[in-house]
C-alpha cells in the first residue's frame, strides 16, 4: 500500500517494515554492546512502543526484566502538553540499569516527566531508546542515547503509531499528507 486513509486523513508510505527492521537491528547491536554482562530493566511506554519494544527485545542478549508504563499527552493530531499517567511504575528501580523504550519523542514533555519520576527512585543508570525522534519539535534539554531515526515534524501512523487509536497494526510507517 502506498497510502492509507484513516478517519478521512490520507497518509503516504514513509518507512517500510524492512527499513524499520534495519533500524532496530542497529539499536539492539548498540544496546547489546553497551550492556554486555549487565542486567537491565526495560521500561516500555504503552501503547505506542509495544511493536517496537517487542521486535527490539527479541534481539537483546542476556536475562533482563521488562515492565510497562502508560502515559498520555496526545489528543488527536497534537500534544496537549499535559502528561497523564494511566498505568504507573510498579517496579523497584533503585540501583537498577533502566532503559526506557519509547516509540517517538517529539516535544519531549512526556519523557521529561517520566525521567523525573524514574530518577527520583535512584536507579544506577537511566537511558532512553526511541524508534523515532523529531528534533525540530523537541523543546527539552536532556540526552537521548539511542535514537533509531530522526524525522521531520509531520504526523505518522503505523507500526504502533496511531491516530486516535487507529493504524497501530499497520506494518509500515505512514506520514500525513498535506
Amino acid at each position: 500500500m502506498d497510502q492509507v486513509n484513516i478517519k478521512g486523513k490520507i497518509f503516504h508510505k514513509f518507512i517500510s517494515s524492512d527499513e524499520i527492521a534495519l533500524v532496530i537491528k542497529s539499536l539492539s547491536d548498540r544496546i547489546n554492546k553497551d550492556y554486555a554482562e549487565k542486567e537491565v530493566l526495560f521500561l516500555i511506554v504503552l501503547n505506542g512502543a509495544f511493536m517496537f519494544a517487542s521486535d527490539l527485545l527479541k534481539q537483546i542478549e542476556g536475562n533482563h526484566k521488562i515492565s510497562f508504563i502508560k502515559l498520555s499527552s496526545y489528543q488527536g493530531l497534537s500534544s496537549t502538553d499535559e502528561v497523564k499517567e494511566l498505568i504507573g511504575l510498579n517496579e523497584d528501580l533503585k540501583d537498577k540499569n533502566i532503559i526506557v523504550i519509547e516509540d517517538i519523542i517529539d516535544t519531549g514533555i512526556t519523557m521529561e516527566c517520566l525521567k523525573e519520576r524514574i530518577l527520583a527512585k535512584e536507579p544506577s543508570s537511566f537511558e532512553i531508546c526511541t524508534l523515532m525522534f523529531k528534533p525540530k519539535a523537541f523543546k527539552k534539554d536532556y540526552n537521548i542515547k539511542y535514537i533509531g531515526r530522526e524525522i521531520s515534524n509531520e504526523f505518522i501512523i503505523g507500526y504502533g503509531f496511531d491516530f486516535d487509536g487507529y493504524g497501530r497494526n499497520i506494518k509500515d510507517i505512514y506520514q500525513l499528507k498535506d
